[in-house]
């Protein structure tokens, strides 16, 4: 829409390769049908299409017109749920009165979001959350797919198994080395079996193949719950030895430490992300004497974590710092027999007093004199937008 000359040619939107972002973020029907696929690295795209034209993300375009489109949503009802920047559920039960059965408030939609934004929308129109999704993606560009409740077996379960949402890679694998490649097949299979091999999630895509997902739309200004606080990059070259991996557990520890500031909350425990350079994640987790805020022993915790358990097969790409069992910060805290309370609380009162510089004069006006210099995290703010997690329930 803002450069009409990339209009019916193979474009795709891609991460820089100079500080480690270098896949397919989004990507046009034309480099669709070369084989691009989301989550491609750029140098794969473009040997499956030479001609593809690549272009830089533009979070600030993506947040403007997704704030525009959602307050178009909110003209026909007050319960949009945000699946991500650019998803969204609409519950219009209630507003079929007003303007409509679902398929003509789809329509209107749709046409008023092309004439105000000059953008194209596709909506998947259906009786739960789940086949509404999966209808929205079934038809692209600029389409409206119906999933009914009493068609969706004929329409949904020949679809390979995962079309459906939070059927990924690796779930798709497990599931295919028991026949289990359609959405069919998973609504057929044996719950229990599932729930064996997949824990809790197997249960849940089993309910969600069979149709029987009944999470409710909800309303508009409705913030879930903080679970957990977390930080994670994907550094510009990779992390050789120890040094160099604490520095960036310290630098995304002050970001988790603002955050649960901001929230008035403490971790119970850090749990810490490694990718390394061949792509294999390992996750590990521990729980904190006494809960707490402080950046530094946040940090501290997790670098401890990574030195008990990464062993240097493979140099690091890529880490996550995430402060865990979140308790409210003004609730009574059981203290530890043999803690220093009067060191804690120095750190504390110190940590305030940073805490209130950096409000007055920015993130960089006081800062570990560790943490100068490159320490390899990339300047850009990229891996700071939030990707759709799990929907509310």
């Amino acid at each position: 829409m803002l450069n009409p000359s990339l209009r019916g040619k193979a474009v795709a939107v891609c991460g820089s390769t100079q500080e480690r972002h270098g896949i397919v973020l989004a990507k046009s029907e034309l480099a669709k049908k070369a084989g691009i696929k989301t989550g491609m690295v750029n140098w794969e795209a473009r040997q499956k299409c030479p001609d593809l034209i690549v272009v830089p993300p533009q979070y600030d375009q993506y947040l403007k017109y997704s704030k525009l489109t959602q307050e178009i949503y909110r003209r026909f009802t007050d319960k949009v749920e945000p699946f991500g920047m650019d998803e969204c559920w609409l519950d219009v039960t209630e507003s079929v009165g007003i303007f409509g059965s679902g398929m003509d408030i789809a329509r209107e939609i749709k046409e008023t979001v092309k004439k105000e934004l000059g953008l194209t929308v596709s909506i998947g129109l259906s009786f739960n959350k789940i086949f509404a999704k999966l209808g929205s993606d079934m038809k692209k560009p600029d389409a409206i797919t119906v999933v009914d409740e009493g068609t969706f077996r004929e329409k949904v379960w020949p679809l390979p198994v995962d079309e459906l949402i939070y059927v990924g890679r690796s779930t798709r694998n497990k599931l295919a080395k028991y026949g289990i490649c359609t959405i069919g097949q998973l609504a057929r299979a044996d719950a229990e079996l599932l729930q064996r091999v997949l824990g809790k999630n197997g249960i849940r895509i089993w309910i969600y193949a069979n149709g029987r997902d009944i999470s409710r739309v909800m309303e508009t200004g409705w913030e879930s719950p903080v679970k957990s606080i977390g930080h994670g990059i994907t550094c510009t070259a990779d992390l050789k030895n120890d040094l160099e991996v604490w520095k960036v557990l310290l630098e995304l520890s002050q970001d988790v430490g603002h955050r649960l500031r901001t929230h008035e909350l403490c971790a119970g425990g850090v749990e810490l992300t490694v990718k390394d350079s061949g792509l294999h994640a390992r996750q590990f987790q521990t729980r904190l004497a006494v809960p707490t805020q402080s950046p530094m022993e946040i940090g501290k915790t997790a670098k401890i974590l990574f030195e008990k358990n990464h062993h240097w097969e493979m140099t690091v790409r890529a880490v996550t710092v995430r402060a865990i069992n979140l308790m409210d910060w003004n609730d009574p805290r059981q203290i530890h027999l043999l803690d220093d309370m009067a060191k804690r609380q120095k750190q504390e009162r110190l940590e305030d007093a940073v805490e209130e510089i950096r409000r007055r004069f920015g993130k960089r006006a006081v800062h570990s004199a560790l943490l100068m210099g490159d320490i390899k995290i990339p300047d850009s703010k990229i891996h700071q937008v939030v990707l759709p997690g799990m929907m509310h329930e």
